[in-house]
């Protein structure tokens, strides 16, 4: 009994205030005396009772069998008590709107309307044309309720769903973010963090020269610096990598890992968009770390060449290739980043590894309008 609740919170104060139109049939009953006075109470408890259940999470043949006790106990307490107890229609008009099927509400409602206008015409024929003036207004609104009362249920369903799909919107915006950000990290800081590395280590072996010590730590210091303000861009969102930045960043890193960088670059792309140069940057980024970290290679060569339809880079090197392996998450994000501008790349393992990217360009016509 201590969790026990008249009605589900979920409906809040109505199911409460509705019950203040049992009091009309209540004041009729209690001028009864005796036996009468007696199975009216009984037959507005019993009413009560359908009321509160019809509110349950119950089952569909349950909630039509308390809906029928609402009307078996109307048509008593007309026949026998008050002709304006047919009010207590509204209670079992607001439920039949609550029917989700379409058949079975147009069914219920047209049983529940034969059922009204019968016990109206019986009021006009017993009670007088006066009483049938003055209940039929209510009794056609009664039949006709359930129809915006569906309408209104229809409503609270829709924006419950949108509701829900809102919150799944949200929660896959927050796995793409998160997704985002740690392709960012591999992309960004694992490539400055493997340069940093390297360049410990060419330290570690050039120790007993202090000229060189000196210079390689300067460099050490610039890198680091470079990490720094890669994690501010990687805040606030701003980072934006070109291809030219990347080439020489990719030199860069293959010089630190002692491998021999060769660029042919004839012309550089202009055409690209912003997010095609950042994509296409972050591309070569992610191959020179791999290169560096795996591949065992003393070469690597880039080309770059750009034609009417889009944008091509090679990335070459002479190293142990992949064999058989699979791809890793550097390569799996490298392949999801140019899926977004319709960017494609293969991947060769003969006499070493090679990466082709391709990019399409965006050619604007007359209308200004961009096609692929």
């Amino acid at each position: 009994m201590k969790n026990f609740r008249l009605f589900p919170k979920s409906y809040g104060a109505l199911p409460y205030i509705f019950l203040v139109y049992l009091l009309m049939p209540l004041f009729n009953i209690s001028s009864e005396e005796g036996v009468k006075a007696v199975m009216g109470y009984g037959l507005l408890l019993l009413f009560l009772i359908s009321y509160r259940q019809c509110y349950q999470p119950i089952r569909l043949t349950s909630f039509y069998l308390w809906v029928a006790v609402q009307v078996a106990v109307t048509l008593t307490l007309i026949g026998f008590y008050d002709p304006y107890s047919i009010f207590l229609g509204f209670y079992t008009s607001y439920f039949i709107g609550w029917i989700d099927d379409k058949k079975r509400f147009h069914q219920t409602l047209i049983l529940f309307t034969v059922i009204m206008m019968l016990c109206t015409g019986w009021i006009g024929v017993y009670y007088g044309f006066a009483n049938l003036a003055f209940t039929l207004p209510f009794a056609v609104v009664m039949v006709l309720s359930p129809y915006g009362i569906r309408n209104m249920h229809e409503q609270v369903e829709l924006k419950n769903q949108l509701n829900e799909a809102n919150e799944q919107i949200k929660t896959l915006i927050k796995q793409e973010e998160r997704v985002r950000i740690a392709r960012d990290l591999h992309d960004t800081l694992g490539h400055t963090l493997s340069l940093i590395t390297l360049q410990s280590q060419v330290i570690q072996r050039i120790a007993d020269h202090p000229d060189k010590v000196r210079t390689e730590a300067k460099g050490i210091e610039q890198t680091s610096r470079s990490a720094l303000q890669q994690v501010r861009e990687l805040v606030s969102d701003m980072r934006v990598s070109t291809i030219e930045e990347e080439l020489a960043h990719m030199e860069q890193i293959l010089m630190a890992g002692n491998i021999e960088f060769h660029c042919n670059v004839p012309e550089m792309a202009t055409e690209l968009s912003p997010l095609q140069q950042n994509i296409a940057g972050l591309c070569l980024r992610e191959a020179s770390t791999n290169i560096v970290k795996h591949s065992k290679a003393s070469k690597c060569s880039v080309t770059v060449d750009q034609n009417s339809s889009g944008l091509t880079i090679c990335i070459q090197d002479d190293g142990i290739g992949m064999a058989n392996r699979q791809w890793g998450n550097g390569l799996k994000g490298m392949a999801e980043r140019l899926s977004l501008i319709e960017g494609d790349m293969k991947v060769k393992t003969e006499m070493g590894t090679a990466i082709t990217i391709s990019i399409p360009i965006v050619v604007k016509t007359k209308e200004g309008v961009g096609a692929l």
